[in-house]
């Protein structure tokens, strides 16, 4: 028996409206090659990022491959997917740039307690994506605040 700790090591991100959500993960930077179409109807487009992690996009049609019961959320989802950014600017100009775009803002950057700028962005699926920078010891604050209201 292996003593090695699990680990997270893919998102699979079904998307009702698959090229709408491919160009605005491609925007934010992601490097996602062209889907594989096979079988007919299925649309999956997986990205191996550098840290190891696999973030795949599937259409609907892919997803009942691997997921027999697989329906549409009815509802907000309560995942937060964060992509980090450059720098403390990138945030702030990312999320300019996708607002531009068409895409809806759900929080504003700013300044968080950890020491990072943080922005959240909704994707054309309506998942929450964050766009966070490294956080830096000298724009921690303590104790923590709501984030600011638009």
């Amino acid at each position: 028996m292996s003593t090695k700790p699990r680990s997270i090591s893919q998102i699979n991100l079904v998307a009702r409206h698959f090229d709408e959500t491919l160009k605005f993960y491609r925007l934010l930077g992601l490097d996602i090659p062209a889907p594989m179409s096979q079988p007919p109807g299925s649309l999956h487009a997986p990205s191996n990022l550098e840290n190891g992690f696999e973030f795949q996009i599937d259409n609907e049609h892919h997803a009942r491959i691997y997921n027999a019961g697989w329906r549409r959320p009815t509802g907000s989802s309560s995942l937060l997917l964060t992509v980090y950014v450059e720098n403390r600017e990138d945030v702030d100009s990312t999320y300019v740039k996708l607002i531009a775009a068409g895409y809806e803002g759900r929080q504003e950057p700013f300044d968080a307690f950890w020491g990072a700028r943080f922005a959240i962005v909704a994707d054309p699926e309506g998942n929450d994506v964050g766009l966070m920078s490294p956080a830096e010891s000298r724009f921690e604050f303590w104790p923590p605040v709501d984030a600011p209201a638009p």
